[in-house]
């Protein structure tokens, strides 16, 4: 039986020949198909790197195939409207919906279990406020900062060129052109694409160091102090870690090198571009801190941040020691979850390191009010962010403003195809292959990015007054209610440890940050827990 479908393949390929040299000539013509199948049966047969083929010839790569368009099929047939991941159907739906410009409603109540743990609702007031009418924004830039930027609460969160094609980023920027936020470049660098359209940037500046690298790896400072002077590059942020991978570095073969890729990265052709895991311009907190003071002369005072996913929590502390100690201050810090995953990483990366969003936004605003320094400096959050409740949660708890990269992605077309690193994205978004990217319209695109933003916005706005409150920043975390077990309900502030100004300076009543911060130093990141 094993060889069934090959010998089958096999006899009716005689078959055939015999009949369309003595019956009917017509007979030949299936010899099209059977002549190729009986070819990779045999191949089957005698290759080594698939057993399963080996043993079951040609009907095996019904398996292949299968696994193939397996995400596809679970996403359309079998998975719930709240069950999927990343992002389950509801909350596609609400981004497409939002994007298109369709009313995001939902008829008929919710399919969320309310009575189940981890539920989570923003709660109402008896004494709604009028929806307001203002954008809401924020202003970034500490005491050092000689251009303070304006920003949105709501933004296009890092993702590079080479990463996504030249058509998303085009139309990504003239949609944050059009709807006044701004576009984060991702570590590749400040691209062409980024610039055309004059949208607002925010520079991301990686391990590499694209855009501003000498040949050898190193930072260049002539490089950024040229590109940090463009008009349109509003911010810069320092990446020290990413949600999807936090600590893992990254090699763009040499053969995927285009002359464009090479140009705005600043690296060579014909060699792998290395992205290492850590920084080589600086390996202390002081050094950090040091970075951030000479970035900020460089670029003649705009504002600097730099963003990470927390790991050890003594090493976030350590910095702040190193603040405190050197008074050189970010202006930003962006806190990305462990959840976040714009493209690829190796699973034990995706699935099992980096602190959550929620837990590491958490610990921040901890850090920096329990050392005087949350007035300084703001801070930002990344990690699923995709609708007013996720947007309402993070202010709530500690973000002053979110950025969001795979709402921004879907809302220019893509399905959760989940072929990111394949550079055969179904739609144009995630792939250098000018045949696919065609796909892609920048001007249809470029409008959903705007409408999702917009839509969001105002979404936003209808919770926000629904609350009680005027503005997001009157958001705090004892407006957001969780079910913590079946039958227990509590606060965001009741269910964490929130610190108050200046605790960690003190005596910090709370345990598990002053052990933390007793083993930081501003000198290293190695901790010593003795």
């Amino acid at each position: 039986m094993r060889y069934s479908a090959y010998i089958l393949t096999i006899v009716l390929a005689l078959l055939c020949l015999i009949l369309g040299l003595t019956v009917d000539g017509d007979f030949l013509w299936a010899l099209l198909v059977l002549i190729p199948l009986a070819l990779l049966g045999t191949w089957d047969l005698i290759q080594t790197r698939h057993s399963i083929t080996r043993n079951y010839p040609i009907i095996a790569h019904m398996r292949f195939l299968l696994e193939m368009i397996r995400p596809e099929i679970h996403q359309y047939f079998i998975e719930s409207n709240i069950d999927g991941r990343p992002f389950n159907h509801d909350a596609r739906s609400l981004i497409y919906e939002r994007a298109k410009n369709i009313d995001g409603l939902k008829p008929f109540g919710t399919e969320l279990d309310v009575y189940g743990e981890e539920y989570e609702w923003l709660n109402h007031s008896m004494a709604p406020r009028p929806k307001s009418k203002e954008l809401f924004r924020t202003t970034v830039g500490g005491p050092e900062c000689k251009q303070p930027y304006s920003c949105s609460i709501l933004n296009i969160s890092a993702m590079s060129f080479g990463a996504l094609s030249p058509n998303a980023l085009l139309a990504l920027n003239a949609g944050a052109k059009k709807g006044d936020f701004y576009h984060c470049t991702g570590e590749g660098g400040v691209s062409p694409y980024h610039l055309k359209n004059g949208g607002d940037l925010v520079w991301q500046i990686g391990t590499g160091y694209f855009g501003c690298r000498n040949n050898d790896g190193t930072f260049n400072p002539d490089l950024f102090q040229e590109q940090a002077a463009h008009e349109s590059v509003k911010m810069i942020e320092i990446k020290i870690s990413q949600g999807a991978k936090p600590g893992h570095g990254g090699v763009l073969p040499a053969a995927k090198i285009t002359p464009e890729i090479a140009s705005t990265r600043k690296i060579l052709m014909g060699q792998d571009c290395i992205s290492p895991p850590g920084h080589n311009t600086f390996n202390t907190p002081i050094g950090l801190c040091e970075y951030i003071a000479q970035l900020r002369e460089l670029s003649g005072g705009k504002p600097i941040g730099f963003k990470l996913c927390i790991g050890h929590p003594s090493e976030f502390l350590s910095v702040c020691k190193a603040m405190l100690q050197t008074g050189i201050l970010p202006d930003f810090i962006t806190v990305d979850g462990g959840e976040g995953g714009t493209g690829a990483a190796p699973l034990e990366f995706s699935d099992n390191m980096g602190m959550p969003l929620k837990t590491g936004l958490i610990f921040v605003h901890n850090a920096l009010v329990g050392c005087n320094l949350r007035d300084k400096i703001k801070i930002a959050a990344a990690g699923k962010i995709s609708s007013a409740f996720t947007l309402s949660r993070a202010l709530a708890i500690g973000a002053d403003w979110c950025n969001s990269a795979r709402g921004f992605m879907m809302a220019v077309g893509c399905i959760q195809a989940q072929s990111c690193h394949t550079n055969e994205c179904p739609v144009g978004v995630a792939t250098q292959d000018p045949g696919r990217q065609r796909a892609l319209n920048v001007g249809d695109k470029s409008e959903r990015t705007y409408n999702f933003h917009h839509n969001t916005m105002e979404a936003l706005a209808e919770v926000i007054a629904a609350a009680g409150l005027d503005h997001p920043d009157e958001l705090r975390p004892w407006h957001i209610y969780l079910r913590s077990k079946r039958t227990e309900v509590l606060s965001y502030h009741e269910a964490f440890d929130f610190l108050k100004p200046g605790e960690l300076l003190n005596e910090c009543p709370y345990p598990v940050y002053k052990k933390v911060w007793d083993l930081a130093s501003a000198e290293t990141f190695e901790t010593h827990h003795g």
